[in-house]
């Protein structure tokens, strides 16, 4: 009998991911997400958080966790389909679609178990899936759930996208199976934006089903600065199928949601397995999250610009990173769209990681993002804008960037 060691692999496997450059440490955060904080007891001026809005701490949003609290308890006791459907879950749901001009949403754990659980359903074994080699790992691992065919089309290229939809087309002439296209709104690494608009056209085109992952487009883009996201952006409320969106982001609190139509989320209400197995929210989250919603009704009481505000940080910033020197053709590209994230491009790993440590020598929290999660020659800082930003803060920030980026001979 082979002597086996069960558990010597989570050793190995962990020092080989030390040894490559590849292992994530954990910051300790040691104030509420806000525009100054501190991390491992040093006082700094965060730019990595996706709390894009700042309303993580605002006064609202607490508020309304503590009165779901003392109204409703800290858990409901069960999943959604047994004991747990609180009212106070249906109103974010309701609250939601209004808020997104759609007939219905589902509530999902978070917009990671919404990939997860809504995917699989839509399709079928033998049916497709087309999508964009940038996507997410959450929607890869929900594609990778399915048992149908799946195909990738170059990052935001349409012209690929019709030669895959017309393979389809050709692999089923009579049109029996279900085509499911896949993109991110905004994505995550590059900062820029899907061409919804053509999606759309060509989807509607072939028959095919749009599934639009809007995490970052959530409280960003949007008509008239109103942060409904991407869908809003286009104008294609009631053309885009599917739209998966996340409250743990902009909106500052926790949870996904799938938007769309009456029949798709009572479809997925009784089919998403990590909607049917997953315990529902806590109270406090689904209050503080209705309570986003307030501050970016127009209509309601509680209203504040915070979009607007967000998207002068942005514009403004991206302008001036580029300015300075940071004009990599990633950086520069990002700095046309509306989106939140600004990916300054420093080179090889080894720059983007003294890039990051000498940013937190000087006060500044912003993490390096290297291969193989990016290409290689492209290791970035991500720098993630905030509402509650300042322009002293900005322009003190862009000082540090400028300096040590021609410290670090980057430009």
């Amino acid at each position: 009998m082979v002597k086996r060691n069960p558990t010597q692999f989570l050793v190995d496997e962990y020092k080989k991911i030390q040894a490559e450059g590849r292992e994530w440490v954990h910051r300790k955060l040691e104030t509420p997400s806000v525009p100054e904080v501190v991390v491992d007891g040093k006082k700094l001026l965060m730019l990595c958080s996706n709390n894009y809005l700042n309303l993580s701490n605002h006064p609202h949003l607490k508020k309304r966790a503590l009165e779901a609290v003392e109204q409703l308890g800290v858990g409901s006791g069960s999943v959604r389909a047994i004991a747990g459907n609180m009212a106070i879950h249906e109103e974010w749901e309701q609250k939601h679609a209004e808020f997104k001009e759609q007939e219905a949403a589902v509530v999902f754990m978070s917009g990671f178990i919404a990939n997860e659980g809504a995917i699989p359903p839509l399709v079928r074994k033998d049916d497709f899936i087309i999508s964009d080699e940038l996507n997410h790992g959450s929607i890869i691992d929900g594609v990778r759930l399915t048992k149908t065919q799946k195909l990738i089309y170059k990052h935001c290229d349409m012209g690929e996208l019709e030669k895959r939809l017309q393979e389809v087309d050709k692999a089923d002439p009579n049109g029996e199976k279900r085509i499911l296209v896949i993109t991110d709104g905004v994505f995550s690494m590059d900062g820029d934006m899907a061409p919804l608009d053509e999606i759309q056209k060509l989807c509607e085109e072939y028959g095919a089903m749009i599934y639009v992952d809007d995490a970052h487009g959530d409280g960003v883009l949007g008509k008239d600065k109103k942060g409904k996201g991407i869908v809003d952006h286009f104008g294609l409320q009631g053309k885009v199928h599917v739209e998966l969106n996340t409250y743990s982001k902009a909106m500052g609190v926790i949870g996904g949601a799938i938007t769309g139509s009456k029949d798709l989320a009572m479809y997925l209400k009784n089919t998403a397995r990590s909607y049917l197995l997953s315990g529902s929210h806590p109270p406090s989250v689904a209050g503080a999250a209705i309570g986003a919603l307030e501050v970016l009704n127009p209509k309601s009481k509680h209203f504040e610009p915070v979009v607007a505000k967000l998207l002068d940080n942005c514009g403004y910033f991206k302008k001036e990173i580029v300015n300075i020197g940071f004009n990599h053709e990633i950086t520069a590209a990002a700095a046309k769209c509306p989106t939140a994230i600004v990916p300054v491009i420093c080179g090889e790993n080894d720059v983007a990681r003294k890039m990051s440590d000498r940013l937190m020598e000087e006060g500044i929290f912003a993490l390096p993002i290297v291969f193989p999660m990016v290409p290689r020659g492209t290791a970035r800082i991500r720098v993630m804008m905030n509402a509650g930003l300042s322009k002293e803060q900005l322009d003190m920030a862009l000082g540090k960037f400028e300096n040590i980026g021609r410290e670090l001979k980057i430009f």
